[in-house]
């Protein structure tokens, strides 16, 4: 049974005809409600097929567009069993209400339907359920941010502003198979895979102190670099070209001590104020020198750069004449 027919004496009570009393908005004949009280007055409302019964108190008792639909502000369209149209989805609409009438209401639980309220009371114009959407999405994008984050290195210059933006240490890794003329030796994609798990590992262990690089671009096959305040302090080259037969192959090695140790006297400069001395002395030093005093060249070495390859690079075929030299993994 509808509002209406519920109170007929109401509706047909020759008091309701004389003056409008001062609570009532003009424009409510628009949409055949002509109650004495309007706060008390149900309303129906049919949005998007979804059937609601509320009060005008419930309507109008915030500034939103429903308020100016049932002041008399803006148009309303009614079928003809009196239910006001509201060309919207209905999911949500109860939520809506339910804000209105109380203030606050349980938000949803998923990222996805927390964007459709949000959608929902944007349209409505409801302020205050705007805000509260918005910050629940907000704490979940920081809830769901990467703890370890690893930046893909796309350019030389993309690599300067990465090293130049953050105060961190630095371990880059530099990984690209495809970058070689030459076969590969047998053990050489697993140790190739080794180096990839062991940056994995070690981001995963020291993510909060260091920051990981990856760089499938350089020139290299498979390249450690370590980074103190902005500066390569380190590099461990992890390939080399053999003679494994009478054609030249490369060699992909995994050096995980020396890796390891080298993350490892990077942390010396996790601190911006520089690095320690007595832990410099006790590790051999910025540049792998001893802790001896500052000689003549100790400015030079500092800012020297510590290249550490597992086998030295051949460039020229070094075999004496006649002689097959053979090097097995």
């Amino acid at each position: 049974m509808s509002a209406e027919a519920s109170s007929p004496a109401v509706a047909e009570a020759p008091s309701l005809e004389a003056p409008k009393p001062s609570g009532l908005e003009p424009g409510s004949a628009a949409y055949g409600l002509k109650p004495l009280i309007p706060n008390s007055k149900y309303v129906k409302l049919n949005v998007g097929g979804s059937l609601h019964y509320t009060t005008l108190r419930t309507l109008t008792g915030q500034d939103t567009m429903l308020k100016a639909m049932f002041s008399g502000r803006a148009e309303v369209l009614t079928d003809a069993g009196g239910w006001v149209l509201i060309d919207r989805s209905g999911r949500h609409f109860g939520t809506i209400l339910n804000y209105l009438r109380d203030g606050s209401v349980p938000l949803p639980e998923s990222t996805r339907e927390l964007g459709e309220l949000l959608g929902e009371a944007r349209y409505y114009l409801v302020q205050g359920l705007i805000e509260d959407c918005q910050l629940a999405l907000q704490q979940k994008r920081e809830n769901l941010s990467p703890l370890c984050l690893i930046p893909t290195v796309t350019s030389p210059r993309e690599e300067q502003q990465l090293l130049a933006s953050t105060s961190k240490p630095v371990v880059k890794l530099l990984h690209n198979r495809s970058n070689n003329k030459y076969s590969y030796t047998s053990t050489s994609d697993d140790n190739l895979l080794k180096n990839i798990e062991l940056f994995d590992k070690l981001a995963l262990r020291f993510h909060g102190r260091l920051l990981f690089l990856k760089d499938v671009l350089g020139d290299e096959i498979c390249c450690w670099s370590f980074y103190g305040q902005g500066r390569k302090l380190a590099e461990v080259c992890c390939t080399s070209i053999v003679y494994a037969t009478e054609k030249k192959q490369t060699k992909v090695e995994f050096p995980e001590a020396r890796i390891f140790e080298e993350t490892l006297n990077i942390l010396i400069y996790e601190t911006p104020r520089g690095p320690d001395p007595a832990l410099l002395e006790a590790t051999g030093g910025a540049a792998g020198g001893g802790g001896a005093g500052r000689g003549e060249d100790e400015d030079n070495r500092e800012h020297r750069v510590r290249r550490i390859h597992v086998r030295r690079h051949i460039t020229h075929d070094e075999r004496p004449h006649g002689q097959q030299i053979v090097f097995k993994d």
